[in-house]
């Protein structure tokens, strides 16, 4: 199987001597666990779309710092082949910015959460009526946002919220999964955007209260990132 991955964001400039990008982050990862699945990378912010959604078996959308409410070109064009994906029935997981286009291209409401910056290591609650196999009530990934879903599609399901977050994980029978979260984050690469954004875009106050999080909460990345690529194989 071919997962074709539209990467909508990037490492930033000063981290990517240390770090892969986001796209690579899940092909890496994923590979890793699903070791019959290839990748192929489209920057889709640069405009870079595929020829036609069947020539990947199944598609995953990254993160950005790009807003997913945006009317920019290429964000416009993804809300228009996401929109196709769904149609044909196609398989479709999307990661934060991607978990937002994807909720907005299938008639939700995304916008600036009135709360603030999401950041550090969060915990969500599963809801108990939506079957998953995370086997817990509880789990618990870094988070790097400020927008959020507010209101999301009528068909999707939301199986993962917070008192922040209300729609933190969405879902649609077995075609669609998104995580507002990013499972695909280590917490050292969650402590080095906290020092790169500390002052600019978060306050001090934030960034500090984010690093504790960091620092003392444990991640269940290797249970979500095992999932998704579970459910790209359909």
């Amino acid at each position: 199987m071919k997962i074709g991955i539209l990467a909508a964001g990037i490492t930033p400039d000063v981290l990517r001597s240390k770090y892969p990008t986001y796209a690579e982050m899940f092909a890496q990862q994923i590979a890793a666990m699903e070791p019959d699945l290839s990748f192929e990378i489209f920057d889709v912010r640069l405009d870079e779309f595929p020829e036609s959604i069947d020539c990947c078996d199944a598609w995953l959308i990254t993160g950005s710092k790009s807003d997913a409410y945006g009317d920019d070109p290429w964000i416009t064009r993804l809300c228009e082949f996401i929109c196709e994906v769904d149609a044909k029935d196609k398989v479709l997981v999307g990661i934060c910015f991607g978990h937002q286009v994807i909720a907005r291209a299938l008639g939700g409401r995304v916008a600036k959460f009135d709360g603030g910056w999401g950041v550090g290591v969060h915990h969500y609650q599963v809801a108990e009526n939506v079957a998953t196999p995370l086997g817990r009530k509880d789990v618990a990934f870094c988070a790097f946002h400020q927008d959020q879903v507010l209101e999301k599609p009528e068909k999707m399901i939301s199986f993962l919220s917070s008192d922040f977050c209300q729609h933190a994980g969405l879902i649609y029978k077995d075609r669609i999964l998104t995580f507002q979260g990013h499972p695909e984050f280590s917490k050292a690469y969650e402590t080095e955007l906290l020092d790169l954004y500390d002052g600019v875009t978060l306050t001090s106050a934030v960034a500090a209260k984010a690093r504790e999080t960091v620092a003392q909460e444990e991640i269940d990345n290797q249970q979500l990132m095992a999932w998704i690529g579970k459910f790209l194989k359909g």
